[in-house]
């Protein structure tokens, strides 16, 4: 499991795109009935409050949304220990805040290694391999 920078998501290939909602459920999901998640590379949102998570969970959604591709926001939204259409945008953390001492230049870097290896075994396209790096230019 792993939670992809927040900063690269729009340039996320559609595989690492699509797992990020799934692993974005499962996560809810663990929190929901476990109290907590389950794995040493998401255990850190627990440090965070509960907006934060929710909060990159709708970026991920509203990314797979931009692209066309589908998803139920509500699967993710059920597990949530809050109503998130509830919320007011005062409530949740400004996007430059989100998980602040996490998602910071370096997990960007680390994430950034993560995905070259991929793409060096051959499961990213060229093209998909260009486009994340432009977009890794643009946030660091």
């Amino acid at each position: 499991m792993r939670l992809w920078s927040w900063q690269m998501i729009p340039y996320l290939p559609k595989r690492q795109l699509v797992s990020q909602w799934r692993e974005c459920c499962c996560i809810a999901r663990n929190i929901a009935v476990n109290g907590t998640t389950n794995h040493i590379l998401v255990n850190k949102i627990m440090k965070y409050p509960p907006t934060h998570f929710a909060m990159y969970g709708k970026m991920v959604y509203d990314e797979m949304n931009r692209r066309g591709y589908r998803c139920d926001f509500s699967k993710f939204a059920q597990w949530l220990i809050f109503d998130f259409n509830a919320l007011k945008a005062d409530d949740l953390p400004d996007k430059n805040e989100l998980f602040h001492d996490w998602h910071n230049y370096r997990y960007a870097v680390q994430c950034y290694f993560n995905l070259q290896e991929k793409y060096d075994c051959g499961g990213l396209t060229e093209e998909e391999w260009d486009t994340f790096t432009d977009g890794f230019r643009k946030i660091v």
